[in-house]
């Protein structure tokens, strides 16, 4: 087995793996999943066998750190429009990790409000109408934020897929093209 070979299944490899790290990050708060999936369409573009492609890249690249930045900006926005503070931003993160941690059923979307409730309610001693009222808007921006992320790790799964299948038979079985 050539070294070309070698490298371009271990690309592959870490790429995909690379892939999926990418959604789960698009749900979980510590993981940065669009960016990461980005990694892995680079790393697909650096095995030897597929053309690499500037413009792709860069185009892909700008999107994943887009996202990451809006990652931060939406659910904030959220927070505002429904009259919330720092602490229920807050509490919607906090709440979304214990959610993801604790064994309830649907605790990655019970967290986050419950978590913003709180916040609004305990550090900010919001009323408790006002409190849900920017809770509920923590939790819109928390999920609208959610969805793009998953939506946009999925888009770059697709074109993963898509490349590798347009060349499998090189990537598969190598000719001396290599």
């Amino acid at each position: 087995m050539s070294l070309i070979v070698v490298m371009d299944l271990l690309l592959l490899v870490i790429g995909l793996v690379l892939m999926f790290v990418g959604i789960l990050g698009s749900f979980l708060p510590v993981l940065p999943g669009v960016p990461i999936s980005w990694l892995g369409l680079l790393c697909l573009y650096l095995t030897p066998t597929i053309p690499f492609n500037w413009t792709f890249i860069i185009i892909t690249g700008i999107v994943a750190i887009g996202l990451y930045v809006l990652d931060y900006i939406i659910p904030a926005m959220g927070t505002k429009k429904f009259g919330g503070s720092k602490a229920g931003a807050w509490g919607t993160t906090i709440g979304l990790i214990i959610g993801i941690v604790a064994p309830i059923p649907l605790g990655i979307l019970i967290g986050p409000f419950v978590g913003a409730l709180i916040g609004e309610l305990v550090v900010n001693k919001t009323e408790r109408k006002l409190a849900f009222k920017a809770a509920f808007g923590s939790f819109l921006g928390f999920l609208a934020s959610t969805f793009i992320k998953f939506f946009a790790t999925l888009v770059y799964l697709g074109l993963f897929v898509y490349k590798v299948a347009a060349y499998w038979d090189i990537l598969m079985y190598p000719t001396m093209q290599h």
